[in-house]
């Protein structure tokens, strides 16, 4: 690691909560669909089979992506591949709301699936990057606290939303 990328004072603060927010929003939005799967059914007029697909669809966008995103942060700077990927994450997550049917919600919730599992790891390595190398525990304790709250928070936030 080159000690150049280390931050320090407002700057390293801004991208901690940065970093954990992003990693936050993914998390729960892996879960936050759980809790509205009937009432997708009902609303988009889908089977069941067909609603898991709306769960499947952001997992396979996640497992697509994660093992490209050192080369596409190489290819593109890891600040604007973490930049393109909040813009696409927040897109989708828009598009999703606004689905018509089961299957444009599954198409939107693959695109979304990209851009939360780059969010994910790009998070992470920009909070590693930005600590030196005595402070990177601590750095990870704080990035792993909104990946732990995240599963808690997404179901209550789905069943909130779905009323």
């Amino acid at each position: 690691m080159q000690e150049s990328l280390v931050e320090y004072g407002y700057r390293r603060v801004i991208i901690t909560i940065t970093a954990v927010l992003c990693a936050l929003l993914e998390i729960v939005d892996t879960t936050i669909v759980n809790v509205a799967l009937n009432d997708m059914r009902g609303n988009l007029g889908g089977t069941l089979s067909e609603v898991s697909w709306v769960i499947t669809a952001y997992a396979i966008g996640n497992v697509i992506i994660v093992p490209m995103t050192s080369w596409l942060s190489q290819q593109f700077g890891r600040r604007n591949y973490f930049a393109a990927s909040i813009i696409i994450f927040t897109v989708a997550s828009f598009l999703c709301g606004n689905a018509d049917n089961i299957w444009e919600l599954v198409f939107f919730r693959l695109i979304q699936g990209f851009g939360g599992g780059a969010l994910l790891v790009t998070a992470q390595t920009l909070i590693t990057e930005s600590y030196p190398p005595e402070k990177r525990g601590i750095a990870q304790a704080i990035y792993g606290l909104g990946v732990i709250v995240g599963p808690t928070l997404g179901p209550p936030l789905g069943g909130v939303y779905r009323r």
